[in-house]
C-alpha cells in the first residue's frame, strides 16, 4: 500500500506540474486539514499566552471582527476573534479563521477605528490563505513528508506554527493591508483604521517595540507601507479633507469650513484624531443627508464623546479645553461647528449628484 500510495502522489504531482499549477493552486491542504491545523495551533497559543477574562474586551474584538469576516469574501469557515492575555502589542492569525490579539495592543490601539484596521488586516491573511499557501510551498519542496505519512495528518500543525512565527512574505503583508482598507469600509467602519494601523505600528517599530512576529513580522518598508495605503485610500475619494502639519498638528477641511486638533492624547497624534474625524463625517453622509440635529455629546467628566446618531466622530478632553474649562463645554462647542459642516457637506453633495445627474 505505501509503494501504491508513492506512486499515486507522484503521478498527482506530475500531473500538476504538467498543468503549470503552482503550489498553492494545487491545493494541497483541504479545508478540513486548514481547520484542524488551525485549531490546534490557536490551542497551542491560548495554553502558552492564556485567555483574558475580560468579558468586555473579547465582547467588542468579536463584535468588530465578525463585522469584518461578514464582508471579507470567505464565508465557508466560522471565524472566531480572541484576546490573548499578554502584554506585547500584536495581534496573530491562524488558518482556519481563529484571530487572537494581544492585550497590549488593546492598550496602545484603544478605539475601534484602531481595533478594525488590525482585525481587519488579520482577517485579511485568513481571507487570502497566505499561511496554507506558505505552507503548500514548503510541503511542494518536501513531498517525502506527505508520502511518510500517507497522507495522515501531513504534519500540517507543525508547518502551521512554523510559518505563523517565521512571519509572511512582504507580497503577502501588502495583501493584507489591501483588504483591510477594503474590509473596514466595506463594513461601515472609519475609512482610515488601516492608515492609522500602520503608522502606529511604525512609531512603535521605531521605538524598538512589539513582536518579531504576527503584526511586526516581515514588517516591510514601514514608510512604503504607508504610502501604498494612502494611494489605495485616494481611490475612494474620502471627504473631508486632512492636511497635515506635522505629528501634532492637523485639521479637518471641506471649502471654507476648517477643524484644527492640535493635542496629541497619549500615544494617539493629532494627525491620528485628525483622520478619525474626517473619517467619521465621512461614514455619516454615507447615509445621506446629513441632520445637524443628530449631533450630540455625551459627557465623561475628563473627556466627551461627540456622536451623530450611533457613529462615534470625535472625543475630546480635558487637554483640548483650553478657554472652555472642561471637555463637556468644549465638545458642546465643537457640535456648533459640525452642524455648520453639515450644511456645506449637503450643499456639496447636492452639488455633486446633480453633476452625475448630468453626465448621465
Amino acid at each position: 500500500m505505501a509503494k501504491l500510495y508513492k506512486l499515486f502522489l507522484a503521478f498527482v504531482v506530475a500531473c500538476a506540474c504538467f498543468v503549470g499549477l503552482q503550489p498553492a493552486e494545487a491545493g494541497m491542504i483541504s479545508l478540513e486539514d486548514e481547520i484542524k491545523m488551525g485549531k490546534e495551533t490557536a490551542q497551542a497559543l491560548e495554553a502558552k499566552y492564556g485567555l483574558s477574562q475580560d468579558y468586555y474586551l473579547n465582547e467588542r474584538v468579536d463584535r468588530i471582527g465578525q463585522r469584518l469576516a461578514a464582508v471579507c469574501g470567505r464565508n465557508e469557515i466560522t471565524y472566531s476573534f480572541k484576546v490573548l492575555n499578554c502584554n506585547e502589542v500584536n495581534a496573530l492569525a491562524c488558518p482556519g479563521g481563529f484571530i487572537y490579539v494581544f492585550k497590549g495592543l488593546m492598550d496602545y490601539m484603544p478605539s475601534d477605528t484602531e481595533l478594525a484596521g488590525v482585525l481587519g488586516h488579520e482577517v485579511g491573511h485568513v481571507a487570502k490563505k497566505h499561511t496554507v499557501h506558505s505552507i503548500e510551498k514548503q510541503l511542494w519542496t518536501s513531498l517525502i513528508l506527505i508520502a511518510a505519512t500517507r497522507g495522515q495528518g501531513l504534519g500540517l500543525v507543525q508547518a502551521a506554527q512554523q510559518a505563523l512565527f517565521a512571519g509572511y512574505s512582504r507580497t503577502d503583508e501588502r495583501g493584507a493591508d489591501k483588504e483591510g482598507v477594503n474590509n473596514t469600509i466595506k463594513a461601515g467602519f472609519n475609512p482610515y483604521a488601516m492608515l492609522i494601523t500602520v503608522q502606529k505600528l511604525d512609531d512603535l517599530s521605531k521605538q524598538g517595540g512589539g513582536a518579531n512576529y504576527g503584526l511586526f513580522s516581515s514588517h516591510p518598508e514601514p514608510e512604503e507601507r504607508v504610502k501604498r495605503v494612502l494611494k489605495q485610500l485616494k481611490e475612494y475619494n474620502i471627504h473631508p479633507d486632512v492636511t497635515v502639519t506635522d505629528d501634532n498638528h492637523a485639521s479637518v477641511t471641506e471649502g471654507n469650513w476648517r477643524f484644527d486638533i492640535n493635542q496629541s492624547i497619549g500615544n494617539t497624534k493629532a494627525k491620528y484624531r485628525a483622520y478619525m474625524l474626517a473619517g467619521g463625517l465621512w461614514n455619516v453622509r454615507q447615509r445621506g443627508k446629513v441632520n445637524p440635529n443628530y449631533f450630540v455629546v455625551y459627557d465623561n467628566g475628563s473627556y466627551a464623546h461627540i456622536y451623530y446618531d450611533d457613529i462615534q466622530v470625535l472625543t475630546l478632553y480635558t487637554q483640548d479645553a483650553g478657554a472652555w474649562g472642561s471637555a463637556g463645554a468644549y465638545a458642546s462647542a465643537c457640535v456648533d461647528m459640525l452642524r455648520d459642516w453639515a450644511v456645506i457637506a449637503n450643499e456639496n453633495d447636492a452639488k455633486a449628484a446633480a453633476k452625475d445627474k448630468k453626465k448621465k
